[in-house]
């Protein structure tokens, strides 16, 4: 499971960057809410980055297929939500939050997931 470590790492550090962008490199450049729109995708990513440490830690503790379930739900869900959120912003291309939802819905199949593994044991 180092992948799902290096992963939440990897990512919570991109978390950090993009919000340390947002606060200095695009405050003054959007609207509140396209800000707050950006700041929610970083709060979430970093929430899920994290959430991937907790992945890697649980799948030394007990074997369970879905452990890894719940590991690559949050990075789909990071990629879907997150992304499509700085995507939006950035680029103004509205159809994108319609993909919001499906990260949202990653997001939980990962927390269901990661649950479910701890009470099957």
């Amino acid at each position: 499971m180092r992948l799902f470590f290096g992963l939440g790492a990897l990512l919570a550090g991109l978390a950090g960057a993009l919000g340390a962008f947002a606060a200095h490199g695009l405050r003054g450049t959007l609207s509140p809410a396209d800000m707050a729109t950006f700041e929610t995708g970083v709060r979430y990513e970093m929430y899920h980055a994290l959430a991937l440490l907790a992945v890697a830690w649980a799948a030394t503790q007990w074997e369970s297929t879905l452990v890894t379930v719940a590991g690559w739900a949050f990075v789909v869900g990071i990629v879907l939500f997150s992304g499509s959120l700085y995507l939006l912003v950035l680029t103004g291309t509205r159809w994108l939050g319609a993909v919001t939802p499906l990260g949202g819905v990653a997001f939980l199949v990962g927390w269901a997931s990661l649950a479910w593994s701890s009470l099957r044991r």
